[in-house]
């Protein structure tokens, strides 16, 4: 009986006079509209101009240099999955300029005859020289080229052969532990020259062990062209030590 009464009290005053409210509320909304014309906005300036960094150039070089790979395009494919499979593992063709050797910057106590061992605390390299796309960039992207000769003693006995030889020598001298013909003319800065060789991340010939460039690779000489001769033969640094 309580529940009857208290439905028909909402019902007869409660909902007229929500519905009362809800149609003043509307008509002072409308009514105040009335009361702002509109005005239009004015046309987007562009605002601030947002700061942001320069478009980044991309490289121009090509991936082939004739029957030959760039430095670039031979770093590229070591680094794609996609073409990977293209350069390593297998004999490629480089061209570039030489920008780098490490025979001006041998030890004196590397630097002798072949047959004469190395003192026991002489700390020295394999005979390496870089090549790059450019004359003169040892910044930018650059290939090692290593093979081409065992030690510096090699390199001494070619040095002494290929001295006084405008044309390469019917026989060529040959490394005494690899048993492979001496580049002529011996790898110098400034040469420009096409490289053949086993491409990849490591080089595994020296008796000190493997060398490893997993980002430009290494190439492992078999042959070397010269395109442009350098300005001056490949030599030691001066004082460079007894025979």
């Amino acid at each position: 009986m309580q529940i009857a009464k208290r439905v028909k009290f909402f019902t007869a005053v409660l909902v007229p006079f929500a519905v009362v409210a809800s149609a003043s509320a509307a008509f002072v909304g409308c009514s105040s509209n009335a009361d702002e014309p509109y005005k239009p906005l004015p046309a987007w300036s562009g605002g601030r101009k947002a700061s942001l960094p320069p478009v980044p150039s991309l490289p121009t070089t090509p991936i082939k240099s004739g029957d030959g790979y760039t430095v670039h395009g031979a770093i590229h494919h070591l680094r794609s999955s996609i073409h990977n499979a293209d350069v390593t593992g297998k004999e490629i063709t480089v061209v570039g300029y030489i920008v780098d050797s490490n025979i001006a910057t041998a030890p004196p106590c590397a630097i002798h005859k072949t047959g004469k061992k190395d003192p026991d605390d002489c700390k020295t390299d394999i005979p390496t020289f870089t090549i790059a796309d450019t004359k003169g960039d040892t910044k930018g992207a650059q290939i090692k080229v290593m093979g081409w000769a065992s030690n510096f003693a090699n390199v001494y006995d070619a040095i002494e052969k290929y001295k006084n030889l405008k044309e390469p020598p019917k026989e060529p001298l040959k490394d005494e532990l690899w048993a492979i013909d001496m580049p002529f003319p011996l790898p110098s800065v400034g040469a420009k020259v096409k490289v053949t060789g086993k491409y990849g991340v490591n080089f595994s010939k020296s008796s000190s062990g493997i060398a490893s460039d997993p980002l430009s690779g290494i190439l492992t000489y078999t042959k070397i062209d010269v395109l442009e001769e350098a300005p001056e033969k490949a030599a030691f640094a001066k004082n460079d030590g007894k025979k």
